[in-house]
């Protein structure tokens, strides 16, 4: 199961295409409300939450966690202490957890120590927040996390979660539905 994690302000694109290519992948996920059952995106989008965070209670079902971006969105989930206790579920790399983040929310791992002697991208107004683990690539894989830059690169950033999740063939067969170009 991958739990997505909203909260008010959340960048949409960040957020949607991720969970589509997953599930086109045919990976389960569960979004969780942040502050909210119904978060309205930084756009005005508002979608319905599967779950309300009080609901999270990662257990062995848990394969990933992802934080989609939005600077208010990422203010909004670096408020919660359930979203803090989700990012450090892959600390433990052997558990095989995936944590993934992108534009504005790989700060967040940054600011709760995840990320010394890892690298990571994000939006370029938060790379003073990943300090020296800041890379400027589009998305950058360092396990458990996988990081984007931005909305503008989602869905090559979907496509790399679904291969992390699923191997290169997933990946690749979901890039194909879409004509993804090569």
């Amino acid at each position: 199961m991958v739990y997505v994690f909203l909260a008010d302000g959340f960048e949409e694109a960040e957020a949607i295409v991720p969970i589509d290519f997953m599930r086109r992948a045919g990976i389960e996920v569960t979004t969780v409300g942040v502050g909210t059952s119904m978060p309205k995106g930084s756009h005005g989008i508002t979608v319905m939450a599967d779950i309300s965070e009080d609901m999270f209670y990662p257990g062995d079902d848990v394969e990933a966690v992802f934080f989609p971006g939005g600077g208010l969105g990422t203010e909004n989930l670096a408020k919660s202490e359930t979203v803090r206790r989700a990012a450090r579920l892959g600390i433990g790399e052997s558990d095989g957890i995936v944590v993934a983040a992108i534009c504005a929310a790989p700060s967040i791992l940054a600011r709760e120590g995840l990320l010394i002697g890892k690298k990571a991208t994000c939006f370029p107004d938060f790379i003073d927040a990943l300090g020296d683990s800041y890379s400027d690539s589009d998305v950058v894989i360092d396990p458990p996390y996988i990081t984007g830059r931005a909305a503008g690169v989602v869905s090559g950033f979907a496509l790399k979660l679904v291969e992390m999740l699923r191997g290169t063939e997933a990946a690749e067969e979901v890039a194909s539905r879409i004509c993804y170009p090569n």
